[in-house]
Protein backbone atom coordinates (compact mmCIF):
# COMPACT_ATOMS: atom_id res chain seq x y z
CA UNK A 1 0.00 0.00 0.00
CA UNK A 2 2.63 2.41 0.93
CA UNK A 3 4.41 1.97 -2.91
CA UNK A 4 1.59 2.91 -4.62
CA UNK A 5 0.83 5.77 -2.39
CA UNK A 6 4.53 6.87 -3.00
CA UNK A 7 4.07 6.02 -6.62
CA UNK A 8 0.72 8.27 -6.82
CA UNK A 9 2.48 11.02 -4.74
CA UNK A 10 5.29 10.67 -7.01
CA UNK A 11 2.89 10.51 -10.51
CA UNK A 12 1.03 13.93 -9.47
CA UNK A 13 3.91 16.46 -8.53
CA UNK A 14 5.24 15.19 -11.83
CA UNK A 15 2.51 16.15 -13.79
CA UNK A 16 1.42 19.39 -11.46
CA UNK A 17 5.31 20.72 -12.12
CA UNK A 18 5.58 19.73 -15.81
CA UNK A 19 2.38 21.89 -16.12
CA UNK A 20 3.86 24.84 -14.60
CA UNK A 21 6.83 24.50 -16.47
CA UNK A 22 5.05 24.18 -19.94
CA UNK A 23 2.39 27.08 -19.07
CA UNK A 24 5.54 29.90 -18.22
CA UNK A 25 7.53 28.71 -21.20
CA UNK A 26 4.14 29.42 -23.09
CA UNK A 27 3.65 32.93 -22.42
CA UNK A 28 7.14 33.56 -23.06
CA UNK A 29 6.33 32.60 -26.60
CA UNK A 30 3.22 35.29 -26.91
CA UNK A 31 3.81 37.66 -30.22
CA UNK A 32 4.49 41.10 -29.30
CA UNK A 33 2.50 43.25 -31.95
CA UNK A 34 4.53 45.59 -33.75
CA UNK A 35 4.20 49.05 -35.33
CA UNK A 36 4.56 50.90 -38.13
CA UNK A 37 7.56 52.72 -37.82
CA UNK A 38 7.63 56.13 -37.63
CA UNK A 39 3.75 56.58 -39.29
CA UNK A 40 2.19 59.97 -39.09
CA UNK A 41 -1.04 60.87 -39.86
CA UNK A 42 -1.59 64.60 -40.13
CA UNK A 43 -3.58 67.24 -39.81
CA UNK A 44 -5.87 65.96 -37.43
CA UNK A 45 -8.51 67.11 -36.92
CA UNK A 46 -8.64 68.04 -40.62
CA UNK A 47 -11.00 71.22 -41.51
CA UNK A 48 -12.84 69.92 -44.71
CA UNK A 49 -12.82 73.35 -45.99
CA UNK A 50 -9.25 74.36 -46.08
CA UNK A 51 -7.70 70.96 -46.14
CA UNK A 52 -8.43 68.44 -49.15
CA UNK A 53 -5.43 66.14 -48.47
CA UNK A 54 -4.06 64.10 -45.49
CA UNK A 55 -0.51 63.45 -45.44
CA UNK A 56 -0.13 59.93 -44.11
CA UNK A 57 3.65 58.82 -44.12
CA UNK A 58 6.06 56.36 -42.21
CA UNK A 59 9.79 56.14 -42.29
CA UNK A 60 9.49 53.03 -44.77
CA UNK A 61 7.58 55.18 -47.03
CA UNK A 62 6.02 52.33 -48.81
CA UNK A 63 3.18 51.87 -50.86
CA UNK A 64 0.16 51.80 -47.80
CA UNK A 65 -3.54 50.03 -47.98
CA UNK A 66 -5.70 52.52 -46.46
CA UNK A 67 -8.93 51.53 -45.52
CA UNK A 68 -11.82 53.86 -43.95
CA UNK A 69 -14.63 52.63 -41.48
CA UNK A 70 -17.34 54.59 -39.93
CA UNK A 71 -17.48 54.58 -35.83
CA UNK A 72 -19.84 51.54 -36.49
CA UNK A 73 -17.53 49.53 -37.96
CA UNK A 74 -18.84 49.67 -41.63
CA UNK A 75 -15.83 49.90 -43.93
CA UNK A 76 -16.89 52.94 -46.72
CA UNK A 77 -13.63 52.51 -48.47
CA UNK A 78 -10.08 51.28 -49.31
CA UNK A 79 -7.19 52.76 -51.80
CA UNK A 80 -3.60 52.29 -51.89
CA UNK A 81 -1.50 55.21 -51.11
CA UNK A 82 1.59 55.21 -53.40
CA UNK A 83 3.06 59.02 -51.94
CA UNK A 84 2.19 61.03 -49.30
CA UNK A 85 -1.11 62.40 -49.76
CA UNK A 86 -4.37 61.24 -49.50
CA UNK A 87 -7.05 62.61 -51.57
CA UNK A 88 -10.07 63.23 -48.76
CA UNK A 89 -12.49 65.78 -50.74
CA UNK A 90 -15.37 62.90 -50.87
CA UNK A 91 -15.58 62.58 -47.39
CA UNK A 92 -18.24 64.01 -45.19
CA UNK A 93 -17.19 65.99 -42.19
CA UNK A 94 -17.55 63.00 -39.24
CA UNK A 95 -15.30 60.50 -37.95
CA UNK A 96 -13.27 57.80 -39.54
CA UNK A 97 -11.34 55.02 -38.37
CA UNK A 98 -8.47 54.39 -40.76
CA UNK A 99 -6.67 51.14 -40.81
CA UNK A 100 -3.37 51.48 -42.19
CA UNK A 101 -1.60 49.10 -43.35
CA UNK A 102 2.47 48.79 -45.07
CA UNK A 103 4.19 45.44 -45.60
CA UNK A 104 1.87 43.27 -43.40
CA UNK A 105 1.56 45.58 -40.38
CA UNK A 106 -1.29 47.57 -39.64
CA UNK A 107 -2.43 50.38 -37.33
CA UNK A 108 -5.44 51.78 -36.49
CA UNK A 109 -6.06 55.57 -36.11
CA UNK A 110 -8.88 57.53 -35.59
CA UNK A 111 -9.59 60.69 -38.22
CA UNK A 112 -11.54 63.80 -37.63
CA UNK A 113 -12.96 66.05 -40.47
CA UNK A 114 -14.82 69.28 -39.18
Amino acid sequence: MKKKYLAFLFFFFTLFFAHNITAQNMARTVSIEKNIEGLTVYPNPLNSTTHTFLTIQSDLNSDKNIEFFDVLGKRLFATVLRGKQLNISQLNPGVYILKITENGISEARKLIIK
